[in-house]
């Protein structure tokens, strides 16, 4: 019987240290997903500087490039495209993409203003808002960077100390 205990209790510290460290991943996704998708502005960039598709194409094209959410984000855009205006397509898109992307309410916000200019301008006006937008996600991933600095190592050590705390109190 002693031994059911122990075993209960260790598997109590391993599940709340888990659920530590799922929480914690939250901020390095972040990190991640901000820089892939500045990656994917910059490529959008060039190729609306260079190359003079259709929108359409260049959100397909990104969408085979990106990686995780954000490939999936281009892709409903592609998709949306086709029967609507680029504003209201990218809107969409980030309403649906923003449910499994690890984004808050700035960098959505900085999101979805990339839409507002997408083909109501000349080319060098598009160009122009997509290296303001780059700026701005710039400042972005460094506040996700020192958040992510902070409370990763707290939310892992969280819950570390609230799977002993229970350990202590089962004792």
């Amino acid at each position: 019987m002693l031994f059911i205990k122990y075993v209960f209790l260790v598997f109590i510290f391993i599940g709340c240290t888990s659920i530590g460290y799922i929480l914690s991943k939250k901020f390095r996704n972040r990190v991640s997903e901000l820089k892939e998708f500045k990656s994917a502005i910059n490529i959008m960039k060039n190729k609306i500087k260079f190359t003079y598709k259709p929108l359409q194409e260049i959100f397909g094209e990104i969408s085979k490039i990106a990686k995780n959410g954000i490939s999936d984000l281009f892709k409903q855009a592609s998709l949306n495209v086709k029967g609507m205006n680029a504003k209201d397509a990218w809107n969409i898109a980030i309403e649906d993409s923003k449910n499994y992307l690890d984004f808050n309410k700035e960098d959505l916000n900085i999101i979805k203003s990339i839409g507002n200019m997408l083909g109501k301008t000349d080319i060098n006006g598009q160009v122009s808002e997509l290296d303001l937008s780059m700026g701005l996600i710039d400042l972005q991933i460094d506040k996700a960077e020192e958040y992510c600095k902070k409370n990763e190592k707290m939310y892992k050590s969280l819950g570390s100390i609230v799977g002993l705390a229970v350990i202590i109190i089962l004792m």
